[in-house]
This record gives structure tokens, C-alpha cells and sequence, in this order.
């Protein structure tokens, strides 16, 4: 059950994205993501943003910047760091090379 929003959301009133249309944030293919992205990108609240659709499980939309597939491949890289931190440690090294 979902709890009732608390002042910890209060990042929400200050999002960039209650300028515009939901439908944005609801594309029908993630491919169409492009206008709501780029309206995320710009967004000060973007990380909490991000960090509440993680926590919550988000299926939909386009949350923080990222498609829901977006999300599950950094769900599934922030786990593995956790299980694997010495891969982990490789992968950034290599990224920063």
C-alpha cells in the first residue's frame, strides 16, 4: 500500500515537469521519451526524482531522466556493485580510461 505523501516529497512542487502535460512523461514507446527527457535534464529535482521511481518500483514512464528499461539496467548495475564491488571498481576504472 502506498503511504501518503509526507513533506519528504516536497521535491515534487518543485519539479519542472508540472509545466507540462503528463501524457509527455507517458510515451507510448520509450523512443518517444525524448521531449519529456530533455524537460528532466534541465529539472533541479531530477535525482530525487530518479530516487523515489527506484524506490517505489516505478513500471511507467519516464521518471529522473530515464525510461523504465533505463531504470531496470541501473537497478540491476547498482545491485551488482553491491554483490560484485571489486567488478564494480574495474567497470569505473575502464569507463574512466
Amino acid at each position: 500500500m502506498f503511504n501518503a505523501p509526507t513533506r519528504e516529497m516536497a521535491w515534487q512542487d518543485l519539479a519542472a515537469c508540472r509545466e507540462f502535460s503528463v501524457e509527455s512523461f507517458y510515451p507510448p514507446t520509450d523512443q518517444d521519451g525524448d521531449e519529456a527527457k530533455a524537460i528532466c535534464f534541465a529539472c533541479a529535482v531530477r535525482e530525487q526524482c530518479l530516487e523515489f521511481a527506484l524506490a517505489a518500483g516505478e513500471r511507467f514512464g519516464i521518471w529522473g531522466g530515464m525510461t523504465p528499461q533505463e531504470r531496470r539496467y541501473l537497478t540491476a548495475r547498482r545491485l551488482r556493485a553491491t554483490q560484485f564491488p571489486e567488478e564494480s571498481e574495474e567497470e569505473t576504472t575502464m569507463a574512466l580510461s
